[in-house]
């Protein structure tokens, strides 16, 4: 069911000041789609740059080293089902990965576009190395929130990603 959020809770109006918009829009410190785009942008662009310093790998990479780790056998599709991220972006993401010596396919059903994907004993080191890693930027990132908050917080990310699953199966 749609909530009885009104419009006017994530929009700024012209006013006299010199940041004024032009004409209503979205809020940027108010409105949680423009904050979670924000945050989203910001945290991959920061872990790109983190991993790639200290580990050769970007962002998209240790995703699918965490999918693989996750779900060993994984195709193409299911990963990027799973990721919310298009069907190319993996696909070059494992071709890389590949030539790198962190993952292996195997064939189906003499299909080479059907592959299963997993991670080498290289990858799986990789992954371990980076985990601690992202374990730790994740604790800086939660700093200050108790483990209720927290909680709280992925419940809500959770609802969230439900409502956009529903608004995108009703787009179709």
């Amino acid at each position: 069911p749609m909530t009885d959020l009104t419009d006017d809770l994530f929009l700024i109006h012209p006013d006299d000041s010199t940041t004024s918009p032009a004409a209503p829009t979205l809020d940027f410190t108010r409105t949680p789609t423009v904050l979670l785009t924000f945050a989203g942008n910001r945290f991959t662009r920061s872990a790109t740059k983190d991993y790639l310093e200290k580990f050769g790998i970007g962002v998209m990479d240790w995703r699918v080293l965490v999918m693989l780790t996750r779900e060993p056998g994984s195709s193409v599709s299911h990963a990027a089902q799973t990721m919310g991220i298009d069907k190319a972006a993996v696909s070059r993401a494992l071709q890389r990965m590949g030539k790198a010596g962190l993952v292996t396919s195997e064939t189906l059903l003499k299909d080479d576009r059907r592959k299963d994907w997993t991670l080498t004993p290289f990858g799986h080191d990789l992954h371990a190395r980076i985990l601690e890693r992202a374990l730790e930027r994740q604790r800086h990132l939660l700093s200050g929130f108790d483990p209720s908050e927290v909680e709280a917080f992925t419940g809500y990310l959770r609802r969230f990603l439900e409502n956009l699953e529903t608004l995108n199966a009703s787009d179709q």
